[in-house]
Formats: structure tokens, sequence, C-alpha cells
């Protein structure tokens, strides 16, 4: 291809990503924006035709100029984008939390007081539990919690199963319970009440039965350690939906439309907080909760620390704005 065809071709879009660029560097945000780093890996690509086909020197220093200053751009974007989520994460998450405490606190009732209220039930009843949880995965449990397997908190399938392997599906287990009981809060809040008062009962369940018949040792020291993340996300998750289903219900002045998508905003940052929670739990489940190697006493210590440590973080974190916005 000519020299002229080709810079008659591309010369508007070097215009605009130049356009782009000068809003960039004054820090201002530009209607190209959205695409540039799109528009700066296509620029790359014509900068190295233009070489490869010997084009003018003038060009080609032209464009090496525009990449150069497009490739500054970009990874002061990147920067901003990583200093933005640590703001998220050290300052806006946990301000987040308390800012719809109340949502908080009635997801937290829901899923606790049917989590305790069952474990006791089942305890002081132990046929309860086959009311809903079936035989067969009784004994799934039994074989999980059962001190004498020398595994924990595994079936046998996936006792050999790597630390690694078990990571990813505990996310994707743990997400897709958080998922569910996140937007069924569209069914005007009910669905994420009832995910959360069925999750609950279904863990109080496992818990009574194995203390009943003398594992607790073993499902305690297991899951007191990832608990402290992976159940305040539970909760988290289902306060997002209850904010979503109180929307729909009592909107306002505002059409149920508008306060949807207003009450929206607010749920998603708190589920994104909900999907860092989970990876944290996922990775403790994975290469700590299962190990055997520790005493239970230290894996009770570690968990009371987990605990403690996420309840300061999302009482306290953030009271002082401290991190960049």
């Amino acid at each position: 291809m000519k020299q002229s065809l080709f810079e008659n071709r591309h010369r508007v879009e070097w215009d605009r990503f130049s356009l782009t660029l000068d809003g960039l560097e004054r820090g201002k945000k530009t209607s190209g924006a959205s695409s540039f780093p799109a528009d700066y890996r296509r620029l790359c690509h014509q900068l190295a035709l233009a070489r490869e086909r010997g084009y003018s020197s003038f060009l080609v220093d032209s464009l090496q100029q525009l990449a150069l200053r497009g490739h500054q751009q970009l990874y002061r974007q990147r920067g901003q984008l990583g200093a933005k989520a640590l703001a998220f994460i050290l300052d806006g998450f946990p301000r987040l939390v308390r800012e719809q405490w109340h949502f908080v606190l009635a997801a937290g009732l829901l899923f606790f007081a049917s989590l305790i209220g069952f474990a006791l039930l089942v305890y002081w009843i132990p046929e309860l539990i086959y009311n809903l949880v079936p035989a067969e995965q009784v004994r799934q449990m039994q074989e999980m919690y059962n001190p004498e397997s020398g595994q924990l908190g595994r079936t046998p399938e996936r006792a050999a199963s790597e630390d690694w392997v078990m990571f990813g599906y505990y996310i994707m287990h743990n997400i897709g319970i958080a998922f569910q009981t996140f937007a069924s809060g569209l069914l005007f809040g009910l669905g994420s009440a009832f995910f959360l008062v069925f999750n609950g009962l279904m863990i109080g369940a496992v818990a009574g039965h194995l203390t009943h018949i003398g594992f607790g040792q073993t499902f305690w020291s297991f899951v007191i350690g990832h608990g402290a993340f992976e159940l305040t996300a539970i909760v988290l998750a289902g306060a997002a939906g209850l904010q979503l289903g109180w929307a729909l219900i009592a909107p306002g002045r505002l059409r149920r439309a508008e306060a949807l998508r207003t009450a929206a905003r607010t749920s998603v940052g708190l589920i994104c907080g909900v999907m860092l929670f989970l990876v944290i739990a996922a990775f403790i489940e994975a290469y700590w909760s299962s190990m055997t190697g520790p005493a239970p006493a230290i894996k009770y210590l570690v968990g009371a620390v987990l605990w403690s440590l996420v309840s300061a973080y999302l009482l306290f974190a953030g009271r002082t704005r401290h991190a960049p916005e």
C-alpha cells in the first residue's frame, strides 16, 4: 500500500487519538477515553506497519510520538485504576457496609438466627436433620469430618485433589451462593430473605448434627477460619439483595425503575466487596482449613483472630479518609 493511501485511510483516526491524548494529559475525561486502550493497540500496529513498509521518517516519527504519549497515559490510567481499587478496599467498602447497616443487620439476623436456632434444634433432636438434608448428603458430611478419615472438609472423591483445584471449586461454589442470594432480591427482597434463611438452616443442620455425633472438633476447627469471610460475605450479599427489594417496595418519590437503578449502584459496590471476601475465604479454606497438621487449638486461635480482623475492618476501616479517591 502506498504511503499516501495509508495516511488518508488512518488520518482521521490519528487525529481523534491525538485529541483524546490532549484531554487525558490535561486530566479531563474525553469521549474517546473508554476506547483508549484499543485505540492505542491499533496505533501500535499501524506504527509497526509503517516501519515494515519503509514509509517516510516523518510519518514514522509522528506515529512514534503518539505511541509514546499513549504508552504514558495507558499506564497512568492503570495506576489510577489500581489506586481506586485500593481506596475501595481500604476505605469505600467498609464505609458502604456501615452506611447500609440496616440491611446488613436484617440480613445478619435472618441468616445467623436460622443457623444458630436450627443447629441447637438438631443437636437436641437429631432426627430433624433428615427433614432438610438428604440421608446421602448427611453420610457424605460424616465422611468429610470423621476424625479417623485422615482428611478434613473433603469427600473421599476429592481427598486427592490438589489445593489449587479445591481453591477454584470453593470460589465457584461460594460465588454461586452469593450471586443467588443477591439476585433473588429482585423478587421484592423475598428471594434474598429465603436464601439467607435456607442457607442458615442448612449450615445449622450440619453443625448441629456433626456436633451431636462427636465430630464437632473437626468440624468447628475446619470452618472457624474461612467462616469469618465466607459467612460475612453471605450476609452482605443478602443485604445487597434486600436493598434491591426495598427499592421496589418503597421507592419513595422516585419511579420504581429509577429507585432500583439508584439502589443497584450501592448494591453492586457491596457485591464487589463480597467477591473479594469469597476469594479470601476460598484461599483460607483450601490452604489452611483443610490442613490436618495444626492442632485444633491453633485453628481456633487463628479463627478468632480472623473474625476479629473482619469485624474491626468493617467497623473501623475508612472512618478517616486516607486512601486516594
